[in-house]
């Protein structure tokens, strides 16, 4: 099948041009002005449109198991949601489970996806336990296009693990070529804050992000990026959420080394604040780390701006209000951790961000697509629009509105974080390998389309 599209300005992180471009076999074949209408069967008039690299969210948690419960989107709901948003690749994580094989883990998760998956996706493994037998089960999972790891440094006695595990993990990649991504928080100093409070009665949903200080985050993340530079390798910092901890990636960044680090919409968006006066619905912001102060909001957009923090993930892991969330009702420490935005990360970065002036459009590609597909093993494969690409393509309407709303939007959660957020700026119709999988804002997709992406590990490719 070969598909024309006309008129649009292609945007990619790098360039801005109005040019045609032409699909054959899933794959882009050309892009040029004045591509003829004869050289394909389907002709696309995208005028007034934009044409952007399709979204590539590198932090997410589908079918998740947390606390008693599983997140609530799984493989089926939300890669449609995403695709709708403008998505077309997510990078999911697995989890290994304490004393099995890390292939134990990427098996239950291909079925998880199996069947379901309606855009491409690539898997991360979370690493629970890594005896010296599991650096080898590290490289097999290399072999199998998993090319990042996380650890954590918070969640002790469930995720948490330990320096000397962190250490080895990392000196591990400097022979097989992959990448450590850092939960970076102080997990033992919270828990000592967390037991304090609760002997204090102080249960409420508030304490969660009371009883994890920035201070916490900031010197977790300097502790990884200090093990990183003494393995010789770099390092990705999940979902930083404040000024104290953007400090240390800048400072490391300035002294040249390969530290990165991703922010999502929460954190530039809502603030401690915002919650303080929620009550109970203050469960609904409940996620790791937590809200912070208002006056990390434009840190943090600086730190896009100045390349400081290179990506912008959702860390989408959602949980109903009404059942999941209410697991917590007496103590915060059993509220399932996570929040909803697999659908919304677009909207909201080039509303608030390229409407607002606080990114140029070609920054915000960079941010939503081609900086993860470079630090997360998929470019030029993805990424980018250009000749020889998938064609992963979503033709955004920068001058629709909408509003968010649990009302109707198509992840399966009965709450928004950004509920009543007007944005300007739309996906209209994406195309996933070729393929038209959202028209007018519909899903017309298949489930189960999507492909698992085998990635490459960068080794020392990293600038």
């Amino acid at each position: 099948m070969s598909v024309l599209i006309q008129n649009g300005t292609i945007v990619n992180a790098d360039s801005t041009v109005k040019a045609d471009l032409l699909i054959e076999h899933a794959i882009i074949k050309e892009i040029r002005p004045g591509i003829s209408s004869s050289a394909a069967e389907t002709v696309v008039d995208a005028t007034g449109l934009l044409l952007l690299p399709g979204g590539i969210d590198a932090h997410t948690h589908l079918d998740m198991p947390f606390g008693g419960t599983n997140s609530a989107d799984d493989f089926l709901t939300g890669t449609r949601a995403a695709a709708i948003g403008g998505t077309t690749t997510i990078v999911d994580f697995a989890i290994q489970a304490r004393g099995t094989k890390m292939r134990t883990a990427l098996d239950t998760w291909w079925k998880k996806a199996e069947g379901k998956a309606c855009i491409d996706y690539g898997l991360h493994m979370i690493v629970t336990d890594l005896p010296d037998a599991g650096l080898e089960d590290m490289n097999d999972l290399v072999r199998e296009g998993v090319a990042s790891f996380k650890l954590f440094m918070a969640y002790p006695g469930v995720l948490m693990v330990d320096d000397a595990t962190i250490f080895k993990a990392l000196r591990q990649t400097a022979k097989n070529g992959a990448l450590i991504c850092m939960h970076a928080e102080n997990g033992s100093v919270i828990d000592v804050i967390v037991q304090q409070a609760l002997a204090e009665g102080k249960t409420a949903p508030i304490y969660h992000a009371l009883t994890r200080p920035t201070k916490a985050e900031a010197e977790a993340v300097h502790r990884a990026i200090a093990m990183a530079e003494m393995a010789g390798v770099p390092v990705y910092i999940v979902h930083l959420s404040s000024e104290d901890a953007l400090n240390q990636v800048r400072e490391a960044r300035d002294r040249g080394l390969p530290a990165f680090a991703e922010t999502c919409p929460q954190y530039l968006l809502l603030s401690l604040e915002d919650v303080a006066d929620k009550g109970w619905d203050g469960a609904k912001y409940v996620f790791t780390p937590p809200l912070r102060e208002r006056r990390n909001q434009p840190k943090l957009w600086d730190g896009l701006r100045k390349d400081n923090l290179q990506v912008v993930s959702t860390d989408h892991c959602p949980f109903c209000f009404e059942d999941q969330k209410a697991l917590g009702k007496d103590d915060f420490t059993k509220i399932p951790n996570g929040g909803p935005g697999i659908e919304n990360r677009l909207q909201l970065l080039h509303h608030h961000g390229v409407g607002l002036g606080n990114l140029t459009l070609n920054r915000f590609v960079e941010l939503v697509s081609t900086a993860p597909a470079r630090i997360f093993g998929m470019y030029p494969k993805k990424g980018v629009l250009a000749a020889g690409s998938d064609a992963d393509i979503v033709l955004w309407d920068p001058a629709a509105e909408h509003t968010i709303s649990a009302a109707t939007h198509h992840m399966r959660v009965d709450y928004s974080m950004f509920e009543g957020f007007h944005v300007r700026g739309n996906a209209r119709d994406v195309y996933s390998r070729g393929e038209l999988i959202v028209s007018k804002g519909g899903f017309i997709g298949k489930p189960g389309r999507g492909n698992y992406l085998r990635r490459e590990a960068r080794g020392g490719a990293w600038k």
